[in-house]
């Protein structure tokens, strides 16, 4: 949950959009240019190729415009391409997927397109690590916010190769998969709607939310992402069990989540909002669970 910010100007808004759009239409000119180099090379290879060399030119984009934010929908624009990429012939299993991906990827650049304020506006997380690194932040923003982030997604969508490149019939456990990331989507988009709202609408700006999703834990949104890599993780289970072992990916990111997101949201939250502190008492971080107390946060 973060604090409600100033409206930018809008024309300045929509001139700093275009130059993120240009930024990832680069990207994907020069990926489409590595992926075609390396064509016989294995799928996975190329992808993670085009996936890394991408990453290198919106990173360039980053440090010219000097804000790590440009970065940010890369996280939702990058999974799409690579899943297209690696459909072999189209059955049921690879369509609910490429709509599933493409549902998730297009709500979530928009939630960050309507949050972003422009070229000045990056991430409070990016600016406490400017901080700390001083004149050392661009190597350690390749690391920490551009390259370890493409990787963590990458490992996510590795189930998604044996699903979308092998035709195989649909199975129970497809449909399973077909539920937890619907759910996931819907959780997702559920909660970041109700803290639009409840930003554009409060009167106190100390006072927390804790209606609707937020009443059950502390971060639905990041609950809503951690279970859509795991139900694409169960897609690739159900096309092949022997990739069983590509949980590592939505792995990597649930304790990406549990151990980094949670911990710095809720550090940030403790500062700028005193009625955390009973939240972070009564409510969960990620798993739902009703109130424990009732909230003095209103």
């Amino acid at each position: 949950m973060l604090a409600a910010m100033p409206a930018p100007n809008p024309d300045r808004r929509r001139r700093d959009l275009a130059r993120v759009a240009l930024a990832y239409a680069s990207a994907l000119v020069v990926a489409l240019a590595v992926g075609w180099a390396l064509r016989d090379r294995h799928p996975i290879l190329v992808a993670a190729a085009a996936d890394l060399v991408a990453t290198l030119v919106v990173f360039g984009f980053s440090v010219g415009y000097d804000n790590s934010s440009l970065y940010d929908p890369y996280w939702s624009v990058a999974p799409l391409p690579i899943a297209i990429y690696w459909t072999g012939a189209p059955g049921l299993r690879q369509l609910l997927i490429l709509a599933l991906v493409a549902l998730w990827g297009v709500r979530l650049t928009d939630n960050w397109v309507s949050r972003w304020r422009g070229i000045g506006d990056e991430d409070f997380r990016y600016q406490e690590i400017r901080r700390r690194t001083g004149r050392w932040y661009w190597p350690a923003s390749f690391v920490s916010i551009h390259l370890m982030p493409t990787i963590w997604v990458f490992l996510g969508l590795l189930p998604l190769y044996p699903a979308l490149a092998r035709s195989s019939p649909v199975t129970l456990l497809d449909l399973a998969a077909l539920a937890v990331t619907t759910a996931a989507i819907a959780i997702e988009a559920t909660a970041d709607r109700q803290l639009r709202i409840f930003l554009r609408t409060r009167r106190d700006p100390e006072a927390v939310l804790d209606q609707g999703l937020w009443a059950y834990c502390r971060h639905p949104n990041y609950l809503g992402e951690v279970l859509f890599w795991w139900g694409l993780y169960l897609f690739g289970l159900a096309a092949d069990p022997a990739w069983a072992w590509s949980a590592v990916g939505p792995l990597s990111i649930t304790l990406l989540f549990v151990f980094v997101s949670v911990p710095w949201m809720d550090r940030r939250l403790l500062l700028r909002h005193p009625a955390w502190a009973q939240t972070m008492k009564s409510l969960p971080a990620l798993l739902p669970w009703p109130r424990r107390r009732e909230s003095t946060a209103r």
